[in-house]
């Protein structure tokens, strides 16, 4: 599965009825919901990281990328939308790409 085939999953999800789909249900709770839940699992993988077990790690780690996708579901963010501004800062360093953003 490519996260392009998981997007896909999730935005036919959010048209479901909550009470027989999480993603669904989610969803319904609003954007702000979406990303504390995003808070959440980025944190676990944090945790998992630091522990160094890479079993829960990769599992944590999927947990992450699902809810990414969920909330900028939420926000009606496509992950197309995400994978241009990648590809805009693809052969950018990324020292030259911070120091170029805003400082407000």
């Amino acid at each position: 599965m490519t996260l392009d085939d998981l997007a896909r999953i999730i935005a036919a999800r959010a048209e479901a009825d909550p009470e027989s789909s999480w993603t669904a249900k989610l969803l319904a709770k609003g954007p702000e919901k979406c990303a504390e839940k995003f808070g959440e699992e980025a944190i676990e993988a944090i945790i998992e990281a630091v522990k160094g077990d890479r079993a829960r790690l990769t599992s944590e780690a999927a947990d992450v990328l699902f809810h990414l996708l969920v909330m900028l579901q939420s926000r009606d963010v496509a992950l197309s939308d995400v994978m241009a501004e990648l590809a805009r800062r693809q052969g950018t360093s990324g020292l030259t790409e911070k120091a170029s953003r805003s400082k407000d």
